[in-house]
């Protein structure tokens, strides 16, 4: 399974980050490129212990499994995958080149992970391992939605 641990997988998602373009238009979903951007900084943000996602009450209740199922073969994120409130970007009032550099400048900061403590506001309680895998399946999840 890839995971954003792994250098060659960070530098095969940072070059599929280049080739986005405000011009792309998504697959499937409502967000924009730069929308999704923003939207992906937000996640790494949280891995990293950068941004506090509140809990969402049905990951007590089924997130574990969630996860089991997410990262249960290297399958991709299902298209149109539900987020929470605190993902949702519906304005964006910033440089689309800078948010993606900062995307970019995000993903490298995994080659010195430490936040042994996670807590996924849907998953919950997540090992380094599953943070590997489920960095890497987001980034390229929303990579293919805009055909990267």
């Amino acid at each position: 399974m890839k995971t954003i641990f792994d250098s060659h997988v960070r530098t095969e998602l940072a070059n599929r980050m280049q080739l986005l373009t405000p011009t792309h238009k998504a697959l499937w979903g409502k967000m924009n490129a730069h929308q999704m951007i923003k939207h992906c900084t937000v996640g790494d943000e949280m891995f990293h212990g950068e941004r506090i996602i509140k809990p969402v009450f049905i990951g007590y209740l089924i997130g574990k499994w969630a996860l089991k199922q997410t990262l249960k073969n290297e399958d991709p994120i299902r298209k149109n995958s539900p987020t929470t409130g605190d993902f949702l970007i519906t304005k964006v009032d910033s440089d689309f080149e800078q948010d993606k550099n900062t995307w970019i400048a995000n993903l490298e900061k995994y080659a010195s992970y430490n936040n042994p403590s996670f807590v996924h506001p849907f998953f919950r309680k997540m090992t380094k391992e599953d943070v590997g895998m489920l960095a890497y399946k987001h980034a390229d999840h929303h990579l293919r939605q805009f055909g990267i």
